[in-house]
């Protein structure tokens, strides 16, 4: 059984060079997203058996996708990993996250020589478009500043549709505070289909629930870590019933969909068919449309409608995702 390939982050080109503020023109807070960094000469390999991509083996130049899970293969978290010197890694994941997941990995860290911890000195900001290819990086070191004693380093990231996330401290790059823009650029990741493990939804899916493998945030042949068996046995005895699908709702309907809502099928009312991932009003569509990212079970979207949070709720139309999803045979 084979597993598609997404685009790949693992074999980059270096794209290092230029300074920061001459490449991140026009950035854009992200409040809604924050960074997790790891620290010390054991937090590679502490990485490596912690989560589901491999850690190890990425460089400076490259980000990857990963994913934290429960021993039971329940994403806890998921992440944009870079590491942007020898010994640090930073994670870049939903903000409503960093408290539980500070917490528990220091549970874990035993006498590991690595400090976990979430920088407050960091922000994450979107740049609409620093010429970066996808999962690549272009990552430097500013200089000491204000809140630091020496120079520090920052990454940008190629991210969906041309655009690019920006890790640098608080006074090294000043991003605009922006609703609108922000909320497009939410909007943007909805419609490229990334989903974001939010606090609504910790412990939900199993991570090819939300076609994280198809975007690269799975390593197969990596080592273990917590819920491996779940996630392999998910991937290879063909048990995956649930995908992640584009939706929208119609305009008009008064509902404001939201992580965690359940969806209901008209076909089996008496039981939800899937839950909300994430959501986004399009604010560029005038008519107020909402479109939203939903694990949602396969049969439901075979035939019959999708409801927003009752059987008589609000219609879902199901919308192609922009990239494609295997049938169970090609799992």
């Amino acid at each position: 059984m084979s597993t598609p390939q997404p685009e790949s982050p693992h074999t980059p080109q270096s794209s290092r060079g230029g300074s920061l503020t001459t490449v991140a023109a026009n950035p854009i807070a992200l409040p809604h997203l924050a960074v997790l960094e790891l620290h010390g000469p054991d937090a590679g390999s502490f990485l490596q058996g912690q989560l589901t991509q491999d850690a190890l083996t990425m460089t400076p130049n490259q980000a990857r996708a990963g994913g934290y899970c429960s021993a039971k293969g329940r994403l806890l978290a998921n992440f944009v990993m870079l590491h942007p010197s020898c010994d640090r890694w930073w994670l870049i994941t939903h903000a409503g996250l960093l408290e539980p997941l500070v917490k528990r990995l220091k549970m874990f860290v035993l006498r590991a020589q690595c400090s976990v911890r979430a920088p407050p000195e960091l922000l994450v900001s979107g740049v609409p478009d620093a010429g970066i290819p996808m999962w690549q990086v272009r990552s430097g070191w500013a200089e000491v500043t204000a809140s630091s004693s020496s120079p520090q380093p920052h990454c940008l990231v190629g991210w969906w549709g041309g655009r690019s996330l920006c890790v640098a401290a608080d006074d090294v790059l000043k991003p605009a505070v922006d609703s609108h823009a922000q909320q497009a650029w939410h909007h943007a990741d909805v419609m490229a289909g990334w989903p974001w493990i939010e606090p609504a939804t910790v412990e939900q899916f199993v991570p090819q629930m939300i076609n994280f493998e198809l975007l690269g945030g799975v390593n197969f042949r990596k080592g273990c870590y917590p819920g491996q068996e779940v996630v392999a046995r998910s991937q290879y005895r063909g048990t995956l019933k649930r995908r992640m699908a584009l939706l929208s709702l119609r305009s008009g309907s008064g509902a404001v969909p939201a992580p965690g809502d359940e969806l209901f099928h008209s076909e089996d009312p008496g039981q939800p068919a899937g839950l909300v991932v994430n959501a986004s009003l399009d604010p560029q569509d005038l008519t107020r449309q909402h479109h939203l990212l939903a694990e949602v079970k396969l049969s439901a979207l075979a035939a019959g409608t999708l409801h927003l949070g009752a059987a008589d709720g609000p219609v879902l139309e199901v919308l192609p995702l922009p990239y494609a999803i295997p049938s169970e045979s090609e799992t």
